[in-house]
This record gives C-alpha cells, sequence and structure tokens, in this order.
C-alpha cells in the first residue's frame, strides 16, 4: 500500500512540473505577433515585451516576427522591475536648444554638460543705447566699446547655456547677433530687457541693477551671479590685461574674481608661455557691484585706445576666447562653492598681493 502511494505521488509531481514547464513556453498560432501572443498569455506589461525578447535570442525572423513551430520561453508574469530606491539623475547633455539672440549663425546650441547646471547668471555688458560708451580708432575705422563688450557677453552666454547654466541677457539687440566680423557696426538699439535705455547715466545703472534684482528674487537657483563686462579706456601707450573688480565687502565676489584670474594666467602660460600676465584683482565701489543682490564681478577687458589690446578685440577669435576662458572660470568658482556648501564651512579666500586702490573716483560705467 505504502509502495502504490509513493508512485502516485511522484507521478503527480512530474505531472505538476509538465504543466509549469508547459506554462513557461508555448509557441505561436497562425498570424500572431509579439504582442498577440504575450496578450494570450497573459504577459501585457512593458516589461514583459523586453524581457520576451531577452530570453528568446536568435529566435525571430525579420523585423522580431514569430516563427511557426518554435516554442518561445515566456517572461515571469510579473516583471522585474527597476527598484526606485536610487533614482537616476536626469541630464540635458545632448540637447539642443536656440535662442535667436545668439543670431542666425549661432542661434542652434547643444548642452554639452551639466558642469554648471544648478548655476544662474545676469550678464550686462557695458553701455548701449544711447551711449557707445568708450571709442578707439583702428586702421581709420571707429570702434565702439559697447558693440565688442555686447559680443564677447553673447558669446559668453553662449558657452553658458552649453555647459547647463541658466543665463538672463540684460542688455539685448534684436539684430545684431554673435558677428564674426573685426569691425562692429555701431548702432543704438539695445534695451534692457525690452526697456529703453535711459540717456542718464545714474538712471541707467538703476535700470540694470533693478532688473537683475527682480530676477534674481524670482530664481531658485542658490548659485547666482552678476557679471558687466566692459572695455577700458586710457593711453594709447598703455597696454593693459583683463582686470576684475569686485564689491568691496564681498568676499565670494573677491574669491571669484581671485579664481577668473587664475583662469587667465592658466591660459597665458599655455598659450603664450613667454608673455606673462599682469591682470589684477581689486575691490571697487561701482553702482552695479554695490546695488545687486547677487555675487557680481566687472571685468575690463583691456584697453581700447591700445593697438596691442585693440587685437583682443578686433580678431573674433580673440572674442571667443576670453568668452571661453571666462565660462571655464566660472566652472572652477562654481565646483568650489558647491565644495564648499558640502563641508558647510566657509571657504578660504586666496590670499592676493593685489593693493586695494582708493575708490574716491566717481563710479562710472
Amino acid at each position: 500500500m505504502s509502495y502504490i502511494r509513493i508512485i502516485f505521488i511522484f507521478t503527480l509531481l512530474l505531472s505538476t512540473l509538465g504543466l509549469f514547464a508547459r506554462a513557461e513556453k508555448d509557441k505561436p498560432r497562425n498570424g500572431e505577433g509579439i504582442h498577440s501572443f504575450l496578450k494570450r498569455n497573459k504577459r501585457t506589461e512593458k516589461e514583459h515585451y523586453k524581457q520576451f525578447l531577452e530570453l528568446n535570442p536568435n529566435k525571430f525572423g525579420k523585423q522580431n516576427s514569430l516563427k511557426m513551430g518554435v516554442y518561445y520561453t515566456l517572461p515571469p508574469l510579473t516583471p522585474k522591475k527597476t527598484t526606485a530606491s536610487t533614482p537616476q539623475a536626469t541630464s540635458s547633455n545632448g540637447v539642443k536648444k536656440r535662442d535667436k539672440l545668439f543670431g542666425p549663425k549661432y542661434e542652434e546650441y547643444t548642452i554639452k554638460s551639466d558642469k554648471l547646471k544648478g548655476a544662474v547668471f545676469f550678464l550686462s555688458s557695458g553701455h548701449g543705447g544711447p551711449d557707445c560708451g568708450a571709442v578707439g580708432k583702428v586702421n581709420g575705422k571707429i570702434i565702439h566699446e559697447d558693440e565688442y563688450a555686447y559680443d564677447i557677453t553673447l558669446r559668453l552666454a553662449r558657452n553658458l547655456r552649453e555647459e547647463g547654466a541658466t543665463v538672463h541677457m540684460i542688455i539685448q539687440d534684436a539684430k545684431d547677433g554673435i558677428r564674426d566680423e573685426p569691425y562692429l557696426k555701431y548702432s543704438s538699439r539695445e534695451t534692457c530687457m525690452g526697456e529703453k535705455i535711459p540717456l542718464n547715466q545714474l538712471k541707467r545703472l538703476v535700470q540694470r541693477s533693478r532688473k537683475i534684482n527682480q530676477l534674481a528674487a524670482k530664481s531658485k537657483e542658490k548659485y547666482k551671479r552678476s557679471v558687466f563686462i566692459h572695455l577700458d579706456s586710457r593711453g594709447q601707450r598703455q597696454q593693459l590685461d583683463v582686470f576684475f573688480y569686485h564689491a568691496p565687502k564681498s568676499k565670494e565676489g573677491q574669491r571669484l574674481a581671485l579664481t577668473m584670474k587664475k583662469t587667465f594666467n592658466d591660459h597665458y602660460a599655455k598659450h603664450q608661455p613667454n608673455r606673462g600676465f599682469s591682470g589684477t584683482v581689486t575691490p571697487r565701489g561701482l553702482y552695479v557691484l554695490n546695488n545687486t543682490s547677487p555675487v557680481g564681478i566687472f571685468a575690463e577687458l583691456g584697453n581700447i585706445q591700445n593697438s596691442s589690446d585693440q587685437r583682443r578685440f578686433i580678431q573674433p577669435d580673440n572674442r571667443q576666447a576670453l568668452a571661453n576662458w571666462m565660462c571655464r572660470g566660472f566652472i572652477a568658482d562654481y565646483e568650489n562653492w558647491k565644495s564648499s556648501a558640502k563641508t558647510s564651512k566657509p571657504a578660504a579666500t586666496p590670499k592676493t598681493t593685489t593693493k586695494s586702490k582708493k575708490t574716491s573716483k566717481k563710479a562710472k560705467k
């Protein structure tokens, strides 16, 4: 009696295993595709389709058609799903975008990295509208500060966006995008984000400072930087390297300016090793630095009167190089800022040998 019972149990076990095996495999009926085949077998989830392809390599015809008479392994009824405990950070790399402000040739750009994701910049090129700024003369042609400062600022804006940053162009020209001509035609079309730029100097400074503060108050980013780009005007013989100002009491502004100076010094050492770099960092009580809420930096890119400095502006490749180097300086400063935030310790301010100049002069520009 016990012998018969053992045989019965063994037979029942084999039968159950056989049913289980048949339930895990099936062959398609005439005219069935993968979706209808899986639906008939009650595998209707999106993951079922993916797992079905993985479980049956080299068993399909053209365009993954099913072959008659072939047994296919079916995925489990409960599909495997990726765990939600480790969400993947989204990246915008490779995304193409457009901004007509950059002009027809450069309006399309591609986000190359997330190096500046989470950072916001407020870029203001010097002068504009009724004020052309400083003027110089090259080969009998008059060049105007606001046109070259604007072109470099546009190039910087495009670079920053390619690295994932949010960028606001404060001074804008609806017609003049990035230009590759050596001599940039003068116009007075520039606006402060659509608003007419006043002739009065103080009103101009108040207008752009107020616009930056309004935008900064609405932005959710924690790393916010204001950038003011100008060309200086001095005696024709006085050649100048790029120099930077920061607000007198701004430690973060000083750190940014010193980081920017180091970036330029490193690039000059690489590309012109015998030249040296004499750019400076100085605290200065300029209106736009003292009256905008984001940390600010004021860059003077050279002397518009000096023939050697003029090559820095006239050649479009040099204008692009200035934008490239400034962008790299901002990337370095952003990395320093993030490291400081992680450790919850104030970042050490690099030592500087630059002397603070008196700010008795009227804060022009």
